[in-house]
């Protein structure tokens, strides 16, 4: 059935299709995780769908460039009729602030949540001797959210975003490097 849903191989092999950074298959990759897990958590009928959409949000990305305010937009149009349409939406906003797209649901802000405690967690991970997640605590995570000056282009604004789908900060984080920490070795960390 059109809109359906993806399963997550197969949102895999269209990835890498259009997709061939390395760091941002990483990043795909970790979102695709927490996502997974938030699914699971919340008991979402659907969780593959969830990780389907954290591996394709940023789809469009090596198509649309420096052109940020298409971004989301153009992966939008390259999976209609692939994802439902909440999902389509929630790919959209979760560059909202650029594309004009509004985050309203709850499957909204936990996508742009989850795409941006990446950089933050991969960022506290490679200041460790051990540079893996392996020795990353919650609370090393939630000690450097605080800094700005660590991490500059993690928008901890959107991390925190969490809480308008009823997550506490402490609780995201838990789950997110949990869910990272799973896939360690297919994100390099």
């Amino acid at each position: 059935m059109a809109g359906s849903g993806i399963s997550p191989d197969d949102a895999g092999e269209l990835l890498r299709r259009h997709v061939k950074s390395e760091g941002l298959i990483r990043h795909s990759l970790a979102t695709a995780a927490i996502m997974a897990d938030l699914a699971v958590k919340m008991n979402e009928p659907s969780p593959e769908t969830w990780e389907a959409t954290g591996l394709l949000h940023d789809l469009d990305m090596e198509i649309t460039g420096d052109d940020y305010a298409r971004h989301g937009l153009v992966a939008a149009e390259m999976l209609g009729g692939v994802l439902p349409a909440e999902f389509i939406h929630a790919i959209k906003a979760h560059n909202g602030k650029l594309n004009g797209t509004v985050r309203t649901t709850r499957l909204d802000f936990l996508l742009s949540a989850a795409e941006s405690v990446t950089g933050l967690i991969s960022a506290t991970a490679l200041i460790h001797p051990d540079r893996s997640l392996g020795s990353v605590s919650p609370a090393s995570v939630m000690k450097r959210m605080g800094k700005t000056g660590f991490a500059r282009n993690v928008d901890r604004a959107r991390i925190e975003e969490c809480a308008e789908a009823g997550w506490e900060l402490e609780e995201f984080v838990t789950l997110a490097l949990n869910a990272m920490k799973r896939i360690a070795p297919e994100i390099g960390l």
